[in-house]
């Protein structure tokens, strides 16, 4: 194996590792994806998985929680990039107004997201309204913008929505919990728990 693929595989399986959303068995999954063509047998690899505090990310965790309570839906991990995450929101969109959920609008950050935040210590939070509505829009930013400024964290934002929402610093330090859901299906429970509550 050559130094620059030896390289990027470790690159690959520190950032799957740390994001903490992945089980061995997943990241073992992803790297033979990714790495299809390399014809290599990763079931040999040492793959340990970070234990850290989650500090940060269960504030994070809170300011989602209440922002679905506001009536908007917070998307962890959603998929790798804002076009995947905007595709995977409206696709939310679909199965709560088919369960006789309204959601207002969305906020989530993507795996992209996650690597940034992991190597750079800041993370984007990409947030939108479902009607292409720009004033709806605004006061969907307001809302995450208050519910993470309720966590404490520092917030950098010029309260446009051509601008995404930046949480920093950001100490990204969430560990895999194989009891919880992510992604779509976790932003759906959640979303419709917050909504029958109250």
């Amino acid at each position: 194996m050559d130094s620059d693929l030896a390289e990027e595989i470790e690159y690959m399986v520190d950032l799957l590792t740390k994001s903490g959303f992945f089980s061995v068995d997943e990241i073992i999954e992803i790297l033979e994806e990714q790495f299809i063509d390399e014809e290599i047998d990763f079931s040999d690899f040492n793959i340990s998985l970070t234990d850290s505090s989650n500090e940060n990310f269960s504030r994070l965790e809170n300011a989602f929680s209440r922002i679905a309570q506001s009536g908007i839906v917070a998307i962890h991990n959603c998929g790798f990039d804002i076009r995947e995450g905007v595709s995977d929101a409206f696709e939310l969109q679909v199965h709560l107004l088919n369960n006789k959920f309204a959601p207002q609008g969305f906020c989530f950050y993507t795996f992209e997201d996650v690597e940034y935040c992991v190597f750079d210590g800041y993370l984007k939070i990409t947030f939108g309204d479902f009607e292409n509505d720009e004033n709806k829009a605004l006061e969907i930013g307001k809302v995450v913008s208050e519910c993470l400024k309720e966590e404490n964290f520092a917030i950098d934002w010029d309260e446009t929505v051509n601008n995404q929402i930046e949480i920093n610093p950001f100490k990204w330090d969430k560990s895999y919990d194989s009891e919880k859901e992510y992604e779509i299906e976790g932003a759906y429970d959640v979303f419709a728990k917050s909504q029958v509550l109250e």
